[in-house]
């Protein structure tokens, strides 16, 4: 075995001038069409191999394990749009979904059966199997029936650098039209009648900034619609669900505006919604016959709900007012009700808002779970289906009834095997960060867990953007937990775990705030005897891999590995270079380097590539994606690099999808491959591989 990964001290640098300092840029990995990079790359893949090869048969059981948990063949509980049921299967052997639909007979919900075949009178929309092909990368990108259920958009991308192709297929004769538009992000909307799409394209920075109308058939010209100019702001298009109105949502980090035209007029006037751009003010709204349903957070951080009529959008009525330990997330309209998602005391909630009738929550018994609106395309629906999980209960999909308040269970995600919910345990505990906020802490464990530091544990955290890392189940996990590892999530500040507050806590000049709650929950954890640090791994993704470097500079004596994926670690040199994707739109997450000195030697503190130095960390697994057009796959490169030139202890792997993006592999065998892999390295790490 070789004692020294490849070029660990040899990698060529290069010195780049930022303001008032100077760093090694090692410019050439952010080609990945450089011979040099490629042979990088290649190189410590086969380094990463070598070192893990011992695991080989348990990655192998592992996988198999997750195999036989899976009902690899198996079907969606179909949703309703229009006049047919829409679903996807998979099937056996085949690394994709199959999206197919039965046209509508009555309002009950088409029976699944639990072998996951297909329904009778199926028709197949779009097998993903057949549009992959031999292709080592496919993803699809748009799905999107017309109104009339008579076409469909769909887009693809091979390479995973989130360029898709839009095509048209006609549902009626099975042919795809000639109409194809390369080079379009996901989303598009159709018009009422089914004869315009509306679609995306990216700049240069890969953000979406313009929507166009494409007219089937026509030979002439797209038409641009929305152009934005404002580099901070992302652009995405859409349908209202009672299908009256195309949606423009215009937003930045913390500012949003929509523009609005009638689905019947593709070609109308394209209004502005209220008082348009406000900035710091974001509104998201939906439609329901002659008003809109609004959520808007002016004078309410964690946000308030109304209307307003479609006649006069500037004439707000509030309906649910501000509270300080309820951030209200979202509002679904329907002809006769409104739901509301919202979060409170870190879980997520739902309430109805009949048209005529008292506002009601829907409840649900366990510790942690989460809830979540789902498959609710149908406007006149008199049902509404909600998705519903937690860390022991298997993903379930329920219809409530809004007559009775009786929620029935349509599908839970079969678990084959020996699988027993009754063998596992969920906790909820809270840390205190070191300036004494409370940090909720979720916790998976076999029962009988010993609680006296001896049983290995893995830690998640992501901690930005404020996305919550709300309770879900893994068949993968399982496989863990059996062994004695006890799973937990952090739910740290720059999260929206705990309202607007918890994420503005995390942000900007806040940004320290992340990485010591999370060395917080660490540490609590192995003082509360669930684990001890050399048996702690802790593990994250894109901006959880920062995260995951700043901790590993901050408290590496608190971990006994770290595992970093896409991560985000590179982060001063990327948010000072505008000519990078995405880095003007992320400036209100950051804050601005190149404009604000304070803001530059804040982020200096934090940023992980900077701050490595010759201590003592822990191993490390480190993972990219050589076409990943979020996070660079040159950040997790020089990070490595620089982790064993300037740091001491690991060892530290670099292992690169050399044909993936920011998600990783596509195919649903290979993600069970790479997380076999991942899991067979963290049992390593903890001493339970045997």
């Amino acid at each position: 075995m070789n004692a020294v990964p490849p070029l660990a001290k040899q990698v060529p640098t290069t010195r780049v001038q930022h303001g008032d300092t100077t760093v090694d840029e090692y410019a050439w990995l952010q080609d990945k069409t450089d011979p040099d990079t490629i042979g990088y790359l290649t190189a410590e893949n086969a380094w990463a191999e070598e070192r893990t090869a011992h695991l080989a048969g348990l990655r192998e059981t592992l996988f198999t394990e997750l195999k036989s948990r899976t009902q690899e063949t198996d079907l969606s509980v179909p949703t309703r749009q229009g006049d047919f049921w829409y679903y996807s299967r998979t099937v056996e052997g085949k690394q994709y979904g199959i999206h197919c639909r039965v046209p509508v007979v009555g309002d009950v919900v088409p029976q699944v059966s639990a072998d996951g075949a297909p329904l009778p009178g199926e028709q197949v929309v779009l097998d993903e199997n057949e549009l992959a092909g031999d292709k080592d990368f496919f993803s699809l990108g748009t799905y999107d029936p017309s109104p009339d259920g008579t076409l469909l958009a769909f887009s693809t991308d091979y390479s995973g650098d989130e360029r898709y192709t839009m095509r048209v297929k006609n549902l009626v004769t099975g042919e795809v039209l000639p109409d194809e538009i390369p080079n379009t992000f996901h989303g598009s909307a159709w018009s009422l009648a089914g004869d315009v799409l509306f679609y995306l394209t990216v700049d240069e920075a890969w953000r979406p900034h313009q929507v166009w109308r494409h007219t089937l058939g026509s030979g002439e010209p797209d038409v641009l619609v929305h152009h934005e100019t404002d580099e901070k702001f992302w652009v995405s298009v859409g349908l209202t669900r009672s299908e009256k109105f195309i949606l423009i949502d215009i937003g930045s980090k913390i500012t949003s505006e929509l523009r609005y035209i009638a689905s019947d007029d593709p070609t109308g006037e394209v209004k502005v919604f209220g008082a348009g751009r406000v900035e710091g003010v974001e509104v998201q709204i939906d439609h329901q016959g002659d008003r809109f349903w609004v959520l808007h957070n002016q004078d309410a951080v964690n946000f308030v709900i109304g209307w307003t009529p479609v006649a006069d959008t500037h004439q707000f009525h509030e309906v649910i007012a501000h509270r300080d330990d309820t951030r209200l997330l979202e509002v679904q309209a329907f002809s006769d009700h409104a739901v509301v998602h919202f979060r409170r005391d870190g879980l997520t909630g739902l309430r109805v808002l009949p048209n005529d009738g008292e506002p009601r929550e829907i409840t649900f018994p366990e510790p942690v779970y989460d809830v979540a609106p789902t498959g609710n395309a149908h406007y006149p629906a008199t049902t509404f289906r909600l998705s519903y999980t937690s860390l022991v209960t298997p993903d379930s999909v329920y219809d409530y009834s809004l007559a009775t308040g009786e929620l029935t269970l349509l599908k839970r995600r079969p678990v084959l095997g020996d699988f027993d919910p009754a063998r596992y345990e969920q906790f909820r505990e809270w840390a205190v960060a070191p300036d004494g906020t409370r940090v909720p802490i979720s916790i998976m464990a076999l029962k009988g867990t010993p609680r006296d530091g001896s049983a290995p544990l893995s830690l998640y955290g992501y901690g930005s953007y404020e996305a919550s890392i709300d309770p879900w189940f893994s068949i993968a996990r399982l496989s863990l937990v059996d062994r004695g590892v006890t799973f937990a999530i952090a739910h740290v500040r720059g999260g929206g775990e705990m309202g607007r507050h918890w994420y503005d806590d995390g942000k900007l000049l806040h940004k320290m705030n992340t990485f010591t709650d999370f060395v917080a929950c660490a540490k609590h954890l192995a003082a509360a005897g669930w684990t001890s640090p050399e048996r702690t791994v802790a593990r994250g993704a894109s901006a959880g891999g920062l995260l995951m470097g700043a901790i590993a500079n901050i408290a590496p004596e608190a971990f006994g590995g770290i595992v970093a994926q896409v991560p985000f670690v590179d982060a001063l040199n990327t948010i000072l270079d505008p000519t990078m994707p995405l880095t003007v739109v992320e400036w209100d997450e950051w804050g601005n380097p190149l404009a604000d000195p304070e803001v530059y030697h804040y982020m200096k503190s934090y940023s992980p590539y900077e701050n490595v130095t010759a201590q003592e960390y822990p191993a490390m697994l480190v993972m990219a994606g050589l076409n990943d057009p979020r996070v660079g796959v040159h950040e997790a490169a020089k990070w490595v690099a620089r982790l064993r030139v300037v740091g001491k202890g690991g060892p530290v792997l670099l292992k690169t999808e050399m044909g993936a993006g920011h998600m990783g592999p596509s195919g649903r065998y290979d993600v069970w491959k790479e997380e076999s892999y991942v899991n067979a390295w963290l049992l390593d790490v903890v001493g339970a591989a045997s």
